[in-house]
């Protein structure tokens, strides 16, 4: 089966249908807890890891239930065939070997990526960018198999040399991708996000009304779970073991996604290197975030966003959120080991509330 492994820098935690479920981003089955008669729930793998789907409309027929797990999975699986760049068959991958310079047509779906993570891009001064992917791969966290080490400063300028604002330009009108630069696209930050909204468009299309998609971490609501009231959603605890909720947050309607530095890393001389990198630097962010959720309408944005913000850090990353209006929640790191919290005021408003700890 091709999946579509993208860096497992998610976790989240979630309490659907009344009962507390936890659902990592690092390549594992999500694991649930006295998950109550009513409702149906069913998981499965892709992106490089799972996926859960909560159901709590009632009086669907066992008909339909079938018919949204088949709409669920070939949901993800257009997702995994268009945009992962470990698929050698898929869009991305195809742009990657295409001719520096000569356009490449690509279908809708991979455009609209591109098209959000180019504005993400803009908005955030270029905290996100899709054409970061060389660098990806060099510090061990793509498709290659190469080593993850520490790059040296010689390699680190060549890299650097490779950067330009336009590396990666967009046709709209020709429904086309250039490579204007020998870069690699790498669409990690975000393809997991719209894979989830696709899972939660085909689940609209069979008419239910009430559900919670979730894929690696990355969560989408629609109404209310099981009990009845908004689907209640929370932000890991980073570095816990076992996994446990840190914050709380009621949605209905809305997504989550969260970017961390806790999941996918390697230590080297006493220092944390996480797959967040930072295209500015071309090498991993080196602050004193932890996470960074971020809550918006669909799930693609809210994927951009919490990468975005993360790799800007507590100060910028926060200015950011606020200055564009994001609902994000921010977790850093103090130097004896314990976690400081900051919310954004579009955040604060959800309702949420601390985890019992």
């Amino acid at each position: 089966m091709n999946q579509l492994p993208l860096p497992t820098r998610r976790a989240a935690l979630a309490a659907g249908l009344g009962s507390l479920a936890l659902l990592a981003g690092c390549g594992e089955r999500g694991r649930f807890f006295a998950l109550p008669g009513a409702g149906h729930a069913f998981h499965g793998l892709s992106m490089g890891s799972t996926y859960t789907v909560k159901i709590a409309s009632r009086g669907l027929t066992d008909a339909t239930l079938v018919a949204a797990e088949s709409a669920v999975a070939a949901a993800l699986a257009d997702v995994v065939g268009r945009m992962s760049h470990y698929d050698a068959s898929s869009e991305v991958s195809h742009l990657n070997r295409h001719p520096v310079g000569e356009p490449l047509a690509v279908s809708a779906a991979t455009l609209r990526v591109f098209q959000v993570a180019q504005a993400v891009r803009v908005a955030s001064g270029g905290a996100f960018d899709v054409a970061v992917g060389r660098a990806v791969d060099e510090w061990g966290f793509g498709p290659s198999d190469k080593p993850r080490r520490v790059l040296t400063s010689q390699e680190l300028q060549t890299l650097q040399r490779l950067r330009r604002d336009d590396a990666l330009a967009l046709d709209a009108r020709a429904a086309t991708l250039t490579r204007q630069a020998p870069v690699l696209a790498n669409l990690s930050g975000i393809a997991k996000g719209y894979g989830v909204d696709g899972a939660a468009q085909a689940l609209d299309a069979l008419g239910i009304g009430d559900y919670l998609v979730e894929v690696g971490g990355e969560i989408r609501s629609k109404g209310r779970n099981g009990e009845g009231r908004p689907w209640q959603l929370a932000v890991e605890r980073p570095d816990a073991m076992p996994q446990r909720a840190l914050y709380i947050v009621p949605l209905a309607d809305k997504s989550l996604a969260t970017s961390g530095d806790y999941r996918n890393f390697f230590m080297h001389q006493g220092r944390r290197y996480s797959h967040e990198i930072d295209p500015a630097t071309v090498a991993p962010v080196g602050h004193a975030l932890a996470s960074v959720s971020v809550v918006t309408d669909d799930c693609t944005h809210a994927d951009a966003w919490s990468t975005a913000l993360f790799v800007l850090g507590p100060e910028r990353g926060y200015e950011a959120a606020a200055r564009h209006g994001l609902a994000a929640y921010f977790v850093l790191r103090r130097p004896d080991g314990s976690f400081a919290e900051r919310q954004t005021a579009a955040f604060a408003a959800l309702g949420g509330r601390a985890a019992a700890s």
